[in-house]
């Protein structure tokens, strides 16, 4: 990635993760972080990765997410000064559900050897 596209890449992360804590207030989403965002080379396309606190209402939150899509991106495209508001994409991203995996096997290990 090129540092304009990592630049462009960490405004939207933060641009993003304002949008939901000030402009997003819907109970059907929840609490939702913004875990890391990838730009194409283009600046055309954004995807957006996010966990969600409560984990039963991941697929739920993805889907209402994408119905108000329009109204992010419309939000987003206030707050950039590049010429397009790129085209958003959003995935949940599971990484700590690894990380807790990983925990459990470890602290099994930990308890096997004592």
């Amino acid at each position: 990635m090129s540092i304009r596209t990592e630049r462009v890449a960490k405004l939207i992360k933060e641009e993003m993760s304002l949008i939901f804590l000030q402009k997003v207030q819907d109970p059907e989403i929840g609490i939702v972080t913004i875990t890391g965002v990838k730009v194409t080379p283009d600046l055309r396309q954004a995807r957006i990765y996010f966990s969600v606190y409560d984990k039963t209402m991941r697929e739920r939150t993805l889907k209402r997410i994408d119905q108000i899509k329009g109204l992010i991106r419309h939000e987003l495209g206030g707050k950039l000064t590049i010429k397009f508001t790129p085209e958003l994409f959003f995935y949940i991203d599971d990484t700590i559900d690894y990380v807790e995996k990983m925990e459990g096997i470890f602290k099994k290990i930990h308890k096997d050897d004592n």
